[in-house]
């Protein structure tokens, strides 16, 4: 059985779990070892399980507890050439064979998967994004794509799991309080892959039989999760597609564990994760109208309460029915 996790997605770091029921990779892992660790147990999985550590690129948002998780678990680490050498020494001293290379374009195996690494366009020295085909199923993760074109919509077609960059809505970029120069990088065609060209990716992936769609890498300052969501179901409903009726869309969360992603033979299926653990307090937030493909609690981050970073304390939320 197949289990798919992003543990977190956005631009303060990105982390995914993937399993063939056999073999366990980490999908970037650019967070604190610490937060990956406490996320992967969350879900019923340990560090010491893992197999690979896959990179797509060498950007800190998607490296940062590379090193730690690979020197600590003895978890070799794949990545590009040019990947590698872009990273340099960050990742730290690393054992004989745990630095993996591979080309772009050409698939490699890690157990019992089949791993395909394919270019994206990005401001990075040899990005790529992954498919994975296992079981009779493509799993696609693409983020970080500074514009759409016909090579990579072909990787990502035939796809039936997908989790897709929804990074920002053009408007608030524009008119937010990023510098010029940030924004115009966000806006290249080596940046970041906007709400309005993810609705409409995803909307032809659908129709062309994807099931699951995770949209993923949201920007905290450029974005909101219902936007994200609202955009992509706008273009679905021209196709007259409708999340729940025969596929599952789904924003990646930012700063928690989304839903897990099962995959049993024909059956596709996603099963909240409860935060157990991660409850210090819990409030209760009447006259919420909770929007599809959300779960009905959600963590906050004490220190984006705070403005610090010295606190690592969660409070829970949990979402009230409207009345």
């Amino acid at each position: 059985m197949i289990k798919l996790v992003s543990l977190f997605s956005g631009s303060s770091g990105n982390c995914i779990f993937l399993s063939d029921g056999e073999t366990r990779i980490l999908l970037d892992a650019g967070l604190s070892g610490k937060r990956i660790e406490a996320s992967l147990s969350a879900v019923g999985e340990h560090p010491s399980d893992l197999r690979a550590i896959l990179v797509t690129h060498e950007h800190s948002d998607h490296t940062m507890g590379i090193g730690v998780l690979a020197r600590r678990y003895k978890v070799p680490i794949y990545a590009s050439g040019g990947t590698w050498e872009a990273m340099g020494t960050f990742p730290g001293k690393l054992a004989p064979g745990q630095q993996c290379r591979f080309v772009p374009g050409e698939r490699f195996h890690i157990g019992g998967m089949e791993i395909e690494p394919f270019p994206i366009p990005h401001d990075a020295a040899e990005p790529v994004g992954y498919s994975f085909h296992m079981q009779g199923r493509k799993i696609t993760v693409a983020t970080d794509l500074g514009h759409m074109n016909r090579a990579l919509l072909r990787n990502l077609e035939g796809s039936d799991i997908l989790l897709l960059e929804s990074n920002h809505d053009i408007g608030m970029l524009k008119m937010g309080r990023y510098p010029w120069p940030l924004k115009q990088r966000i806006l290249g065609d080596h940046g970041h892959l906007c709400n309005d060209m993810a609705g409409k990716v995803v909307a032809h992936l659908v129709a062309n039989g994807a099931r699951c769609v995770l949209l993923g890498h949201l920007s905290h300052e450029n974005n909101f999760p219902e936007l994200a969501w609202q955009t992509a179901a706008n273009a679905l409903a021209e196709k007259n597609l409708i999340p729940g009726e025969g596929f599952h869309l789904e924003v990646a969360r930012r700063d928690q564990t989304s839903s897990i992603v099962w995959v049993d033979g024909e059956r596709i299926w996603c099963e909240p994760v409860p935060f157990a653990g991660l409850a210090p307090e819990q409030l209760t937030l009447p006259g919420l109208q909770q929007m599809p493909g959300f779960s009905g609690a959600a963590k906050l981050h004490v220190a984006d309460l705070m403005g610090t970073d010295e606190t690592d304390d969660w409070l829970t939320i949990r979402v009230a029915e409207k009345a």
